[in-house]
Formats: structure tokens, sequence, C-alpha cells
């Protein structure tokens, strides 16, 4: 991935979180399409939308995490070690410290724009993402797709979540990750590991 297209994936993302996020700002409710996805997905049996985000699960995505940063490190590659670490955690962090607070969005009493438990999984799809090479490349697209899919039909079905916040976590995701990854080729220029 250049540099340039990773800038502009980036961007183009964190714009539409944000421009989303002011519509739903200060909202204690759902909004016409989230009260319409929240009904499609009312009547799912609650064990299955439980098993349907289980990805979005610390105990989940930290194991995948150490794998990654283990794989990197073995592979003498620590740029792209030091990415798997910072990419999901500014990612989350910012979420949880910037974003939450900022659109003040809840469900009940808890902040729920953007949803971070998808912030957690989306950054590490990504990260996986930009780790891979050619087929598996598109591999981990798509199966990102269809997990995000279903982790959304969870969190709506459980009323975790509205759909937009689902929506607003993977869009932030999406771009903090790559503003890390870009941040770093700008460190480390001429490390193999860390392409501009």
């Amino acid at each position: 991935m250049t540099s340039r297209p990773v800038t502009i994936v980036a961007v183009g993302c964190v714009l539409l979180a944000l421009a989303l996020g002011l519509v739903v700002a200060g909202d204690r409710g759902p909004s016409g399409v989230d009260e319409a996805a929240r009904s499609s997905v009312g009547g799912w049996p609650d064990g299955v939308l439980h098993a349907l985000v289980l990805p979005t699960e610390p105990y989940v995505l930290l194991p995948v995490l150490a794998l990654l940063v283990g794989g990197c490190l073995s592979a003498a590659r620590p740029w792209d070690a030091l990415f798997v670490v910072l990419g999901p955690a500014v990612a989350v962090a910012a979420n949880t410290w910037l974003l939450k607070p900022a659109f003040d969005r809840r469900i009940g009493d808890a902040l729920a724009y953007p949803s971070g438990h998808t912030v957690g999984m989306v950054a590490t799809l990504v990260v996986v993402f930009v780790l891979v090479r050619g087929a598996l490349r598109t591999a981990t697209a798509s199966l990102g797709a269809v997990v995000l899919v279903a982790v959304a039909v969870g969190m709506v079905g459980l009323g975790y979540h509205y759909l937009t916040d689902v929506v607003g976590g993977a869009l932030f995701a999406i771009s903090a990750v790559l503003a890390v990854r870009a941040l770093l080729a700008r460190l480390a220029p001429l490390a193999s590991d860390v392409p501009g």
C-alpha cells in the first residue's frame, strides 16, 4: 500500500465517521435507519446474537494481536510489530477518551458512538490487511466484511449498539490504524517493513 491511497482512505473514513457522529450527537434514541435495523434482527435467538459478537471481545482480539507481534518479531520486522501494537491501541484509546465523550450519544447510561467493540475488531482486521499481501489481502477484506456484518447483527440485535454506532466505529478504526501506519512510515522511511 502506497502512501497516497492510504492517506485518501484514512481521511475519507475519518470524515465520514465525524459527519455521522455529528448527525447522531447527543441522541438518546435510534434514528430511522437504526430502528429499521433493530426491527429486522429483533427476533434472532439470543444465543446466536451472542455468538455473532464474539469477534469483538478482548479475549479474542488480544491473542490474535499477540500472535501477530510474535510473528513480526520472529521475522525481524520490529516496525511491523510496533504497528500491530500501536494501531489498535491508538484507535481504541482515541475512541474511548475523545470521540465517545465528544459525541455523547447514549444507550441508557452508556456512551454508544462510535462502538468501541467494533473499533477494536476492525482495527485488528485492518492491521492484518496491511500486513498480508496478494490473495491473503483479498481474503482478509472479504472475511472482514462478512464478520463486520455479523457483528452488526449481533450488536444491534442485543441492543448493545445502534447500526450507526457500528458503522461509525468501523470507519474510525480504518482511519486511525491507517494514520498510525502512515506515521510509522514517516518515522522510519528506511525501514523495509514499513512501506511508504
